[in-house]
């Protein structure tokens, strides 16, 4: 098949601005709701709508797989990133927490190189360099504290690179929808036990939230995973970090939220990184 760069830039940066719109409901909903109950929704929701795609798509016989052990450590893995990253986005800016994800690309190299003895090469190594001194200016180190909360956010990205590179040891055999369905499962039965010690439940329209939560998210994972179908990751991966301008966006007109110099220059740092580790490989 023929690439469709144009096409899918479009689709990256709509998949991207579906998943600033969950982080912007999220951030809603953490006032009032635990974190457990809005990871738990997002899961059960997601694989609600996951299932009759699935269901019209080949049927379930092609579920069958005998990489069990490697999807229950994407969940694992993925789940508790995911607990961290809500959390962020529930007590610091939004834009900030979207970015301290966006440095999944830097630790997904040392993962990498640890897991599957892949080769890290200069060019890669000096952006992954860049890219955390990024992070030290937006975290301002240099001011003698840090939030917590964004170590939690870093936490996640480092626990989503395991997540990713798991991936990448069942890309030869798994297909992408049994990779998506496994995980789907795996992790609504993960995130349904720490709902065991939440103290606030949904209410009224929270339900129409949370499922909302669970369709955009969903809708946002399959219009970039048809982005890089279409696309090689050398052509659109640069439009995931529109992702920040989404956020910092939405922040800015429900929460006031508006970003200073170090998160600036913090920012441009990681995506200039990120660009150029795209690019040299």
């Amino acid at each position: 098949m023929k690439d469709q760069p144009l096409k899918g830039a479009l689709l990256l940066i709509l998949g991207e601005g579906l998943l600033a719109v969950m982080a912007a409901m999220i951030k809603h909903l953490s006032d009032h709701l635990d974190t457990e109950v809005i990871v738990f929704a997002r899961n059960l929701f997601g694989l609600m709508f996951l299932l009759p795609i699935i269901a019209t798509r080949g049927g379930f016989g092609q579920l069958r797989t005998r990489f069990v052990h490697l999807h229950l450590i994407r969940a694992f893995t993925g789940v508790s990133a995911m607990f961290c990253f809500f959390y962020a986005i529930g007590h610091i800016a939004l834009a900030e927490a979207v970015l301290v994800k966006m440095t999944v690309p830097f630790f997904l190299p040392v993962i990498a190189w640890l897991w599957l003895s892949e080769r890290i090469g200069l060019h890669t190594w000096l952006a992954i360099i860049a890219g955390f001194i990024g992070v030290a200016i937006i975290m301002r180190a240099g001011q003698g504290h840090i939030d917590p909360v964004m170590w939690v956010a870093l936490a996640g990205a480092a626990i989503m690179s395991i997540a990713k590179v798991s991936i990448r040891r069942m890309a030869v055999s798994e297909p992408a929808q049994r990779v998506v369905f496994y995980f789907a499962l795996f992790a609504t039965l993960f995130s349904s036990l720490p709902l065991l010690w939440a103290t606030t439940l949904p209410a009224g329209t929270d339900y129409l939230w949370l499922l909302a939560i669970g369709l955009v998210a969903t809708g946002g994972q399959y219009a970039m995973t048809t982005a890089y179908q279409i696309a090689r990751p050398g052509q659109v991966g640069v439009y995931n970090y529109s992702s920040v301008i989404w956020a910092a966006l939405l922040g800015w007109m429900f929460w006031g939220e508006t970003l200073v110099l170090t998160t600036v220059l913090g920012t441009l740092l990681i995506v200039a990184a990120g660009i150029w580790n795209l690019k040299s490989r």
